[in-house]
């Protein structure tokens, strides 16, 4: 899909928010986080500036998993 369109999907990272069964533990660039399933959004790859780094294959897993949930897979 990416390969196509103008426009990718992302969700959100956060370090202040609060904890939530759709809300993905993380830590990233020495930073303990929640990825925010329930903003996820399409945004312009042109706003993309820079990569930031990758998740662990455990970490995307569980996203994929808990957006079947969310989505009802």
């Amino acid at each position: 899909m990416n390969d196509y369109l103008r426009t990718a999907i992302v969700a959100p990272m956060t370090t202040g928010s609060h904890p939530a069964p759709f809300r993905i533990p993380i830590r990233h660039a020495r930073k303990d986080g929640l990825i925010l399933l329930d903003q996820i959004r399409a945004v312009d790859k042109a706003r993309l500036i820079k990569k930031s780094g990758v998740i662990a294959t455990d970490t995307l897993k569980y996203v994929l998993a808990t957006l079947g949930e969310i989505f009802d897979e």
